[in-house]
């Protein structure tokens, strides 16, 4: 069976592997899949050999909290949404007080260095105590809103599974103690007289050291909490596209319910504009209904008795009847909700480099700082000789640089793409775009338009082309049609004043009928020209021709002859083709997915040379065909606009949403295309390389300090040369590293895309 946990405590990748791993260790388990977004662990097992209970307790041995997910999807999306806000609450709260007296603290102990001015009582040697208690006091607040980290680092360690936590809390935890030490060794000098000691040791206070650790850490764990959490967002905007009631006919009346109470079988009015609330058949009436929420495509489709309708589409014209047939979590809408849900269960977010490398470096720098500190006591050193070298080589690896080399390359790469145009919501989703192998696009609205558009004016011999679109659009003027909406507009461009209709009749399905100017004309499909006995001649080639390029060609005519063509379609943006090509150029495998018919997507890619193109896709097929191209072992990216679109978006390694997409399509995805351009598509690829080179430099920058420092703080070299590492130097080494690693991720501002 297959059961879904909530997880709490989990701040980093080596949190979720810890779980992940702990948890694929038990007898009975077939699969794990933790998801450190979302919180949430899916775990397949044998209910015969273990239970829930049992993988509850083994994650809680592992050092993090497991409870069983709640069945009810509304109640998860809630409860996932308040968890969230409340975290980034915290977060902020925590980040505020930090900086705060961070700042603060900063200003005493630094001030008297570039001759700011600070109160009399923390000058000189005489008041060394003075101000060696002014900086601890400051630092506490600092340690107690971020406590967790202490908490958390110290009881994953114990277990034996360090994290970036772990990390935090031993190097701010090693700054205090010395800084601790410093402060009583200031007041035994006071008091025996002994300025030597005290001046020596006014220099040993690195309280401000902790206080930079956790404060700098804190701003970068509250940005990135701001991107969790976008899962449940997404989830709760597909439930906000039902309406909430229904009109149902029940003994013979129109009476409006909740659509809950709702049965198989119900008979239900739908009025023009309003939403259908679940699945089902007309049984009266005619309308044509707007699914572009569910299937992308930007037409509203004509739909008479018998005909399907679905849950959360829109009629746009007409009343008609239905008969509710898929209620509750059978509908259409019900189902890619839950194609979110499990998506995004599944997918796992990239393990850090630094998270990776924690698992073995905290320990070896325990060892290595124990093993020092042992060595010279047994060496017949100083306690307080062997305690100055076991702290300083914990303070020069402390993990400032090391937390700082990721996040600061992620918010500077981030920002770099706010400002072209592109909105990148996780970190994950900036490190993961490097590695893609596959980009699959929708059509509508993502490399179209996604409005219909007059490509094409074919007037019959003696007519002009400006006099078929002005007796087109004074025909089409009172329909509410799309395609007659883009002959209108058309019409509108060129400032032509339409002439007045009479007797306007629509034929749902086939066109539109009038007189103008006391003569009876005709406008619409192939069908209603039959219908009418219309001779089309030379025309019916043409409207073949136009069909086959993914145009919809509109035949009109008058009560004599056929008039001629105007020919509707949904465009190709100017820049899809060259995004297309720069995709290619990339080694990435393109992949078109359209609800649209295949004549239309086969003219769409060969005017792109679009390679693959999938057409006549359900929502859950997108879903599955970016599921199939990642069990070939593609890492792989969606690029859509609509809700239909949303559980792809949520099941590919990078979602990318086109800016003037639906709010679910927006949540969903992990990358927003502000500027509606598919050349951010190429630009967000390469500023991903960029960001994610210049994060490997950082760890680089991040650990050479470590690797050069450590042998020194430890006293190799002291027997020999009499070197050995103060750990004022080793935190001066540790701020070096970390300024090292921010200015290099400040080159990432000087990013360019290479189109």
């Amino acid at each position: 069976m297959k059961e879904k946990f909530d997880v709490t405590g989990m701040t980093c990748s080596a949190c979720s592997t810890a779980v992940e791993r702990a948890v694929k260790k038990m007898d009975g388990v077939k699969s794990v899949n933790v998801n450190l977004l979302a919180n949430n662990m899916v775990v397949e097992f044998d209910d015969e050999t273990i239970d829930t209970s049992s993988i509850i307790s083994t994650v809680s041995d592992v050092g993090y909290g497991a409870a069983l997910a709640s069945a009810d999807d509304k109640h998860i999306t809630k409860e996932r949404r308040d968890g969230v806000q409340e975290e980034i609450d915290e977060m902020k709260t925590r980040t505020t007080v930090s900086l705060i007296f961070m700042l603060i603290l900063l200003y005493v102990a630094m001030g008297p260095m570039v001759g700011l001015p600070i109160p009399a009582f923390l000058i000189g040697l005489e008041n060394a105590v003075s101000m060696a208690l002014t900086q601890f006091l400051l630092t506490l607040p600092v340690v107690y809103v971020n406590r967790q980290y202490f908490q958390t680092g110290f009881k994953t360690l114990w277990r034996r599974n360090p994290n970036m936590d772990s990390l935090i809390a031993i190097g701010s935890g090693a700054a205090v103690v010395y800084g601790i030490f410093a402060l009583f060794k200031i007041g035994v000098g006071l008091g025996h007289g002994d300025l030597q000691t005290v001046a020596q040791y006014s220099h040993d206070l690195y309280f401000e050291s902790a206080s930079m650790i956790l404060g700098l850490i804190t701003l970068g764990k509250y940005l990135e909490a701001r991107s969790k959490g976008r899962t449940s967002d997404a989830i709760a905007k597909l439930m906000d596209l039902a309406p909430k009631v229904a009109t149902v006919i029940r003994e013979g009346k129109e009476v409006e319910v909740p659509v809950a109470d709702l049965g198989v079988g119900d008979i239900i009015v739908i009025k023009p504009g309003q939403s259908i609330p679940v699945d089902g058949v007309i049984v009266e009436g005619s309308s044509a209904i707007d699914e572009s929420a569910l299937t992308g495509e930007s037409i509203p489709v004509a739909k008479q008795v018998g005909d399907k309708v679905i849950s959360a589409t829109i009629n746009k014209a007409g009343s008609f009847k239905f008969e509710a047939q898929r209620i509750g979590d059978d509908t259409t809408l019900s189902q890619i909700i839950r194609l979110v849900e499990e998506a995004s269960s599944s997918k796992a977010p990239i393990s850090k480099l630094a998270d990776k490398i924690s698992g073995i470096f905290v320990p070896v720098v325990i060892a290595i700082s124990l093993i020092a500190f042992v060595t010279w006591l047994l060496l017949g050193y100083p306690f307080e000789f062997a305690l100055t070298i076991g702290i300083a080589v914990l303070v020069i690896s402390c993990p400032c640089a090391l937390g700082l080399a990721t996040p600061v390359a992620i918010m500077v790469g981030t920002g770099q793409g706010a400002l072209h145009g592109i909105l990148i919501k996780s970190a994950e989703a900036l490190e993961t775009a490097h590695s893609l192998d596959a980009v699959v696009l929708d059509k509508t609205g993502t490399i179209t338009e996604g409005k219909p558009q007059v490509t094409d004016i074919l007037p019959a011999n003696g007519l002009d082309a400006d006099e078929l679109l002005l007796i087109g659009a004074s025909l089409e003027k009172p329909s509410e049609h799309p395609l007659a909406e883009a002959i209108v507009g058309r019409a509108a461009e060129q400032n032509f004043e339409l002439k007045s209709v009479k007797d306007f009749l629509a034929v749902p399905g086939k066109g539109v009928q009038a007189r103008i100017d006391e003569r009876q004309y005709l406008a619409g499909n192939l069908a209603f020209m039959n219908d009418n006995g219309v001779e089309l001649g030379d025309f019916l080639d043409k409207a073949n021709e136009l069909a086959d390029q993914g145009k919809t060609p509109m035949f009109f005519s008058n009560s004599a002859k056929v008039m001629g063509i105007i020919a509707v379609a949904d465009v190709v943006k100017p820049t899809s083709k060259q995004a297309i090509k720069d995709l290619k150029n990339l080694d990435i495998d393109v992949v078109m997915l359209t609800g649209d018919n295949k004549k239309t997507a086969e003219a769409i890619r060969k005017e792109l040379n679009i390679d693959t193109v999938i057409a006549e896709v359900l929502p859950e097929d997108k879903e599955r065909e970016i599921r199939t191209l990642q069990e070939q072992g593609k890492v792989v990216a969606m690029v859509g606009d609509g809700v239909n679109d949303a559980p792809a978006l949520a099941r590919a390694q990078v979602g990318i949403a086109i800016g003037a997409g639906t709010d679910v399509a927006l949540e969903s995805a992990d990358v927003v295309l502000m500027k509606n351009d598919l050349l951010d598509v190429v630009t967000a690829i390469q500023l991903s390389k960029a960001t994610l080179r210049n994060i490997k430099q950082n760890l680089f920058w991040a650990f050479f300090y470590n690797a050069l420092g450590i042998p020194l703080a430890a006293g190799l070299l002291f027997p020999f040369f009499g070197w050995r590492l103060n750990p004022m130097y080793a935190a001066a080494a540790m701020s070096l590293s970390s300024i090292f690693v921010v200015t290099n991720a400040l080159r990432l501002r000087s990013f360019k895309p290479k189109l």
